[in-house]
C-alpha cells in the first residue's frame, strides 16, 4: 500500500471514460499496440513519486508522430484524457491519470532523425533517451550535456524541463532545446524553432511547451544544442566539516566566476548509502564531488582555484579521479543514490522535493532544512545541484504510517516556503505536477496562474491534454 494522496487531489480522480467507439477505432488502427491489460496499465500509472498506482484505461504505443495525432484526434472527438508517457522517472505525480483516459507511449520514437555536427544541433524523437543519445553520437565529438541523474527520455525532460549535474555550466533543457514538433489538442502537427541559435519572429512557443508538462500538447520531436567534447575532464571529491562549509566553498566558486562543470553536494547520509550500493570507500562526511572541463591548462587552474578556496573552508582529502573509468564510476554512484537511498530502508517509499534560490541564499536554505529533518526523526539524505543553487531533500517514510507521511508533507511544505520567502522558486527541476500545484500558486501568484489558465484554456478547450496537473482547470 501506497501513501494516501494528498486532499487536494482526490476531486480530480473522477474518471473520463473511454467511449466504446473510440476503444474500437484505436484497436482497429494500433491492433497489438493498443492494450487494456491491467498490468500494462498499472505500469503507466506509476511514477517514482508517493501517490498510489491510477491507470489509464488503455496503453497505446506509438511509432511516429501520425500515431500521436491519430490518438489525440481521436481523443479530441470523444472529449478523453492523453497522458504522454516517456519512461515514468518522474517525481511529482506527472503521469498519473487522474481522470482516466490513454496513455501514449512514447518509448519506440527512439529515432536519431538528423545530425548536424557543424552546427552543433540534433534532432530526435521524443523516446530517444540521454544516454542513447550520447553513446550514439560519441563519434562526432560532440556530446548533450544536460543530466538529471534518472536516464529520462527527451520528451519528458523537456516537458518538465529539467536539468541535472551539468546546469551550472550548460545550463537546463530551457535553453537547450531549438526547436519541437508537437501535436496539438487538436490533433494538429505543428513545429516551433528552428536550428538556428537565436531567432526574434514572433512568440517563442518552444518556450510555451517546454516545461508545460504535456499540459499543452505531446511533443514528438526536438531539436537540441550540442557541444564539442572537453579536450581535458578532471573529476574530484572534497570532504568538509560541516554541510555549511561546502555550501560556501560552493557560494565563493561561483561568485568568482570559476567554470566549473559539475559542483555537486552529498551529505553523510547519501555517501553512507551510495558506499554500500556501489562497493565504495568514500569517508562518511560532508562531500562536493566536481568536474572541470576545459583545455589541460584551463582545468588546471580551475583546480588550482577550488582547491585554496576549499581550504578556506576546512576542504581535505581532495581525491581526483582523472580516468573515464574512474569518473564514471563516481559519476555512476552519484545518480544511483536515489535507489541506494530506497535500500536503507525496505519497503520505503521516498519523497523527494526540491527548490532552488539564488547563490547567495544557498547556505540558509540548506542549513535551515537539514535542522528540520534532523528534529523530525524521519531518515532523510541530501543530494544537490549546488552550483546552481539547487539542492534534493528525500525522506524514506515508511508507507503504512500516516503519521510519518504528515510529517514529511508538512516538511516539504516548510522547505519551499523558505525557498519562497529567500526568492527562490518551489522546483528547480522536478516540475509541478500533482504534488506542488498548491506551491505554484504561492510563488506565481493567483494571477499569473490565472494567466496560464487562459492559455491552457485556449489551446486546449476540452482539457484533454495531461488534465489535473501544474493548476486546477
Amino acid at each position: 500500500m501506497n501513501a494516501p494522496l494528498p486532499e487536494h487531489v482526490l476531486p480530480r480522480l473522477e474518471p473520463r471514460r473511454i467511449p466504446a467507439p473510440m476503444l474500437e477505432a484505436l484497436r482497429a488502427r494500433f491492433g497489438e499496440r493498443c492494450s487494456t491489460a491491467a498490468s500494462v496499465r498499472e505500469q503507466h500509472g506509476r511514477d517514482e513519486s508517493t501517490y498510489p498506482v491510477t491507470p489509464p484505461e488503455a496503453v497505446v504505443y506509438c511509432e511516429s508522430t501520425e500515431d500521436v495525432a491519430a490518438v489525440v484526434a481521436l481523443a479530441q472527438a470523444h472529449a478523453v484524457p492523453v497522458i504522454p508517457f516517456g519512461v515514468g522517472s518522474s517525481l511529482e505525480g506527472h503521469l498519473l491519470a487522474v481522470q482516466g483516459g490513454v496513455s501514449v507511449d512514447l518509448s519506440r520514437m527512439a529515432a536519431i532523425v538528423r545530425v548536424d555536427a557543424d552546427d552543433l544541433t540534433v534532432t530526435v524523437q521524443a523516446g530517444v533517451t540521454r544516454e542513447q543519445l550520447n553513446r550514439e553520437i560519441r563519434d562526432t565529438g560532440l556530446f548533450f550535456p544536460i543530466d538529471p541523474g534518472a536516464n529520462a527520455s527527451l520528451g519528458g525532460m523537456a516537458a518538465t524541463r529539467a536539468s541535472g549535474t551539468n546546469a551550472v555550466r550548460y545550463g537546463t533543457m530551457r535553453e537547450n532545446v531549438l526547436g519541437l514538433t508537437v501535436v496539438t489538442a487538436s490533433g494538429e502537427v505543428i513545429h516551433t524553432g528552428t536550428r538556428a541559435k537565436k531567432s526574434a519572429a514572433g512568440y517563442d512557443l518552444t518556450r510555451l511547451f517546454v516545461g508545460s508538462e504535456g499540459t499543452l500538447g505531446v511533443m514528438t520531436e526536438i531539436t537540441l544544442k550540442l557541444y564539442p567534447l572537453p579536450e581535458a575532464v578532471s573529476a574530484a571529491v572534497c570532504h568538509f566539516p560541516s554541510i555549511d562549509a561546502a555550501v560556501r566553498t560552493t557560494i565563493q566558486i561561483i561568485q568568482m566566476g570559476v567554470p566549473i562543470a559539475r559542483c555537486e553536494l552529498l551529505d553523510p547520509n547519501a555517501i553512507r548509502a551510495v558506499n554500500r550500493h556501489s562497493k565504495l570507500s568514500l569517508r562518511e562526511a560532508p562531500m562536493l564531488l566536481m568536474e572541470f572541463h576545459g583545455s589541460e591548462a584551463g582545468v588546471r587552474e580551475q583546480a588550482e582555484t577550488v582547491q585554496a578556496l576549499a581550504r578556506e573552508f576546512g576542504g581535505e582529502d581532495f581525491q581526483w579521479a582523472r580516468t573515464p573509468e574512474e569518473r564514471t564510476r563516481l559519476w555512476a554512484a552519484r545518480h544511483q543514490s536515489y535507489f541506494a537511498a530506497l535500500q536503507t530502508r525496505p519497503g520505503c517509499r521516498c519523497l523527494s522535493t526540491d527548490t532552488c534560490v539564488p547563490i547567495s541564499r544557498l547556505a540558509e536554505n540548506i542549513n535551515d532544512s537539514i535542522a528540520e529533518a534532523e528534529a523530525s526523526g524521519i531518515p532523510y539524505w541530501i543530494v544537490g545541484h549546488v552550483g546552481d543553487g539547487n539542492f534534493h531533500l528525500s525522506y524514506l517514510l515508511d508507507p503504512n504510517d500516516p503519521a510519518e507521511a504528515a510529517t514529511v508533507e508538512r516538511l516539504s511544505e516548510q522547505m519551499v516556503q523558505r525557498a519562497l520567502r529567500l526568492e527562490g522558486t518551489c522546483s528547480g527541476e522536478h516540475g509541478i505536477g500533482l504534488h506542488k500545484m498548491g506551491y505554484l500558486v504561492d510563488e506565481a501568484g493567483a494571477g499569473a496562474v490565472a494567466l496560464m489558465r487562459q492559455i491552457k484554456h485556449s489551446l486546449d478547450p476540452k482539457n484533454i491534454m495531461n488534465p489535473g496537473k501544474v493548476f486546477d482547470w
